[in-house]
């Protein structure tokens, strides 16, 4: 009754459902019950875990949240509260189809081969190239991934998908990481990646090439979700005044949230930092 009193009129209410109006007064004057008074307390932990993740989290990673505070609620219960105050995850972002380009002669074999298991940092990286929208025009965004723990490891935007646009991203994830020779690196078959000064950059480093199948986008499966995580959680249907405003919402996801702070699946819900720190506290 106390839900519909906005549609209904309160007398009618108690005349269909056989309920004396002194009764219902007395019932809103009540204490609410234990019950009732933890789902408040619990709801107010929640409604913080949601506008940490920049309103992205689902009732899932929040679970996880409070279970880090001690808490022992079902993610049942969270679901319930969350659909309550109407706090749902960010979903659902269309991507807009690339043409694939590159000469053939110059494509690596895919060496990686859908390997997307990795046992330690540094031996298996991704990389590849996404838009983000703006009214100056499109803005290229290229990432370096690591297999390991999922960690963005060197990014670069330029306003063109110019060959230098990945180089900046690999020199980034090489002077951040410095890793040993024989790093596998595995890209599309852009353009970019066919270049000579691409190729010249990865024989310089003693970095393995390796390249998904043409017009096969599940050999890079990895990088794809990445690329779909940032758009669903941050980007969705925005256009920015201008490049450095997207750049710089670019770094706030990536060194931020993505990096330090966000979950991840393949991690056992450790964010991509915090899964690299454990492995160098337990190895």
């Amino acid at each position: 009754m106390k839900r519909h009193a906005d549609q209904f009129g309160l007398a009618a209410m108690c005349r269909v459902l056989s309920v004396h109006r002194s009764g219902y007064y007395a019932w809103l004057r009540g204490p609410i019950s234990p019950r009732e008074r933890d789902d408040q307390r619990l709801l107010g932990l929640i409604k913080h875990s949601w506008l940490e993740s920049g309103s992205v989290y689902g009732h899932r990673k929040i679970t996880s949240d409070l279970r880090e505070l001690g808490e022992t609620c079902s993610r049942h219960r969270v679901a319930r509260l969350m659909k309550s105050e109407g706090l749902r995850a960010m979903v659902g972002y269309g991507r807009k189809p690339r043409p694939l380009s590159g000469p053939v002669g110059s494509v690596a074999k895919n060496v990686l081969a859908r390997g997307f298991k990795v046992s330690e940092p540094n031996r298996a990286w991704v990389t590849d190239i996404t838009y983000i929208r703006t009214y100056d025009g499109f803005m290229y965004l290229a990432v370096v991934l690591d297999l390991f723990s999922r960690q963005v490891v060197g990014w670069a935007t330029r306003p063109t998908q110019h060959t230098d646009l990945v180089l900046q991203a690999l020199l980034a994830a090489v002077w951040r990481r410095k890793p040993a020779p024989g790093l596998l690196l595995h890209s599309d078959q852009g353009t970019q990646f066919t270049s000579e000064d691409w190729q010249c950059f990865l024989r310089e480093h003693d970095i393995v090439c390796s390249m998904s199948r043409r017009g096969n986008c599940h050999d890079n499966a990895a990088m794809e979700s990445f690329f779909q995580l940032l758009k669903r959680e941050r980007i969705k249907r925005r256009i920015y005044s201008n490049h450095d405003e997207a750049r710089a919402d670019v770094f706030q996801y990536i060194e931020m949230f993505y990096n330090p702070t966000r979950r991840h699946g393949s991690n056992g819900g450790l964010s991509p930092i915090e899964f690299e720190r454990q492995y160098a506290l337990n190895g």
